[in-house]
């Protein structure tokens, strides 16, 4: 009987152990794994100017209201990722304000991004981060009196350097962190109609004249630049900025530009991905 007492004590022990050890090495290989995700939803609302002659010689101003995700995933390593999504609506007159243009624009971006360097600077740290990446943009603009050529449809490709600085430090027992973005468009191609040629001769007649164009600085001459502050308030971190937009092209005797000068404010979430190795 005491034989048996023993061998189960011993059985249980050794059960026991083996649990807290794959417990603990489950821990530490989930640890070693882990990966972060920032993630910023902002809304931005502002003025925007527009022209495309296709549609109109005229300037046209108004309103912008921009939805932008903006997401950066780390792994421990100086190699970064971005994602950045930009859904907008535009609303714009003419000078005398006889006449509208309503504009709507999907913008997709991926990059990769290297850390320079990390320096401390008075009482925080500077962060330098280069790179580049993919960036794609869709959309459409109609302009509600036109007869002829009433409205236009934007497809456009770039690929686009990038550069970030990040400033680091605590005010008033607060983290605060201060961001600014810069992307310029280096090389792309896109779809722009000839001045004069519509859609139906293009897409009905099969009428094609250089209507895939590659573009260079020269030709879309354009640039996004982001300037944001993140603090925390009540457990929840939250982002204001500035977002100036500049988009241009002049391709196929045609001039297309809108260019968004915007005020940002968003919620900014972290998250941690553990995986772990068997």
């Amino acid at each position: 009987m005491n034989r048996s007492v023993r061998l189960t004590n011993y059985t249980r022990l050794l059960i026991i152990t083996l649990l807290l050890t794959t417990t603990k090495s489950w821990a530490q290989d989930t640890l070693r794994s882990g990966k972060v995700i920032t993630n910023a939803q902002m809304i931005g609302i502002g003025t925007v100017n527009i022209l495309d002659t296709y549609i109109s010689p005229e300037i046209y101003r108004g309103s912008e209201l921009r939805y932008v995700s903006h997401s950066t995933r780390e792994n421990g390593s100086k190699l970064s990722h971005e994602l950045i999504h930009h859904a907008q609506l535009t609303f714009a007159k003419n000078r005398v304000r006889n006449n509208q243009e309503v504009g709507g624009y999907y913008n997709f971006q991926y990059n990769w991004i290297y850390e320079l360097g990390k320096w401390n600077l008075g009482k925080g740290e500077l962060n330098l981060k280069a790179g580049g990446g993919v960036d794609v943009l869709t959309g459409f603009l109609y302009n509600t009196r036109n007869a002829n050529n009433p409205a236009q449809g934007y497809a456009r490709l770039n690929i686009a350097p990038d550069i970030i600085a990040a400033y680091s430090f605590r005010l008033w027992k607060r983290s605060i962190q201060v961001r600014y973005e810069l992307q310029t468009p280096l090389l792309g191609v896109m779809f722009s109609p000839n001045y004069e040629q519509s859609y139906y001769e293009i897409f009905s007649r099969g009428n094609y004249d250089h209507n895939i164009v590659f573009t260079t600085p020269f030709s879309a001459p354009s640039l996004r630049q982001m300037a944001t502050i993140d603090f925390t308030l009540h457990h929840t971190t939250l982002r204001v900025g500035f977002l100036g937009d500049y988009q241009q092209t002049k391709v196929n005797g045609l001039r297309q530009h809108v260019w968004s000068n915007l005020f940002l404010l968003g919620i900014v979430r972290k998250f941690s991905i553990n995986k772990i190795i068997p």
